[in-house]
């Protein structure tokens, strides 16, 4: 009977290699980010009354508009502590909370999803950064009572960790910039978590949250009278900016990483296959090395054509085992 001849393997195209990312690595990514978006508040602190002009001129720019959503919900949140006190709540914590729970979720069950979304993230927030550099805004809450506002934090302040002149605890209002309120990222970070749970939430319950969230958001902080209704607009124009800046960013943190890769070879990631293990049945042996009693089939990776599917690797037949 005529031999069969073993057809010729499929070229393999090898993937390029990529860093895999660890959380050793992301976290003081993450906290480096975090520090310098602190440090850059405190210390552009701007001119207090170039603030309160800025304030000003979106309040008169919103009432050529018509448009007032600040004064009526400033008025319920005021009247009705119900809404007030679990507003001042969620602004006063929730960002700090729900944005960190959702990028460890993207790390760990979307790592695919993660280093894109974390990019947008962090363009999205340096460019906020330099919107409270060159446009300090005093917020509504801290304009002279004769503009109808509340500050609700400090309304309600017996009731929460903070203290009267913002959000931050008790004694440490000196330590926060009360005039960094354009644009609004409040509600672009909730709009950033949104769409990660809308996209890739994968549950009704999770849509439903990425729809309701950075609404809500929107509502607390127009409401608690510290953001105009522009400061959420920009908040929302800035996470679409960074949306389409953060393909480049990535794109120039991996040149960054070939160059510094190529003057330290310790940074370059290991090619795939290159004197690699392989893994196979919970195993791992070298390049080309066997399990012993492996058993071969015809046209398996270590078979030699027209060897029989009923040998073994050692020469056995199977019906002898």
């Amino acid at each position: 009977m005529p031999q069969t001849k073993a057809p010729a393997p499929a070229p393999h195209t090898e993937a390029a290699p990529r860093t895999r990312l660890r959380w050793w690595t992301e976290l003081p990514l993450i906290a480096l980010v975090y520090a310098c978006y602190s440090a850059g508040r405190l210390l552009v602190r701007g001119d207090v009354a170039s603030a309160v002009d800025h304030g000003l001129a979106l309040l008169r720019f919103e009432q050529t508009l018509h448009l007032n959503a600040e004064h009526p919900l400033n008025r319920l949140f005021t009247r009705e502590p119900w809404l007030g006190v679990p507003a001042d709540f969620w602004y006063a914590s929730l960002h700090y909370v729900v944005t960190p729970a959702i990028l460890v979720w993207l790390f760990r069950a979307r790592s695919r999803l993660y280093r894109a979304a974390r990019t947008w993230l962090m363009t999205s927030t340096f460019i906020g950064l330099i919107g409270f550099t060159l446009l300090p805004t005093c917020p509504p809450r801290l304009l002279s009572p004769e503009y109808g506002f509340v500050d609700t934090m400090a309304h309600y302040s017996s009731y929460g960790w903070w203290g009267g002149e913002a959000s931050a605890p008790r004694g440490m209002g000196a330590m926060t910039n009360q005039y960094a309120a354009m644009p609004s990222l409040h509600v672009g970070w909730a709009l950033w978590c949104g769409v990660m749970l809308w996209r890739h939430g994968g549950t009704r319950w999770a849509k439903a949250a990425g729809v309701a969230y950075p609404l809500l958001t929107a509502i607390v902080v127009m409401g608690t009278a510290n953001h105009y209704l522009l400061d959420a607009v920009a908040g929302v124009a800035v996470m679409a900016v960074g949306l389409i800046l953060a393909p480049y960013v990535t794109r120039a943190a991996d040149r960054v990483r070939t160059l510094l890769a190529a003057r330290v070879p310790a940074l370059a990631p290991a090619a795939a296959g290159s004197g690699s293990a392989i893994v196979s049945g919970g195993c791992q042996t070298s390049a080309g090395e066997r399990i012993p009693r492996q058993r071969e089939t015809r046209f398996g990776s270590g078979a030699e054509p027209g060897a029989s599917s009923q040998d073994t690797g050692d020469g056995a037949p199977a019906a002898a085992r």
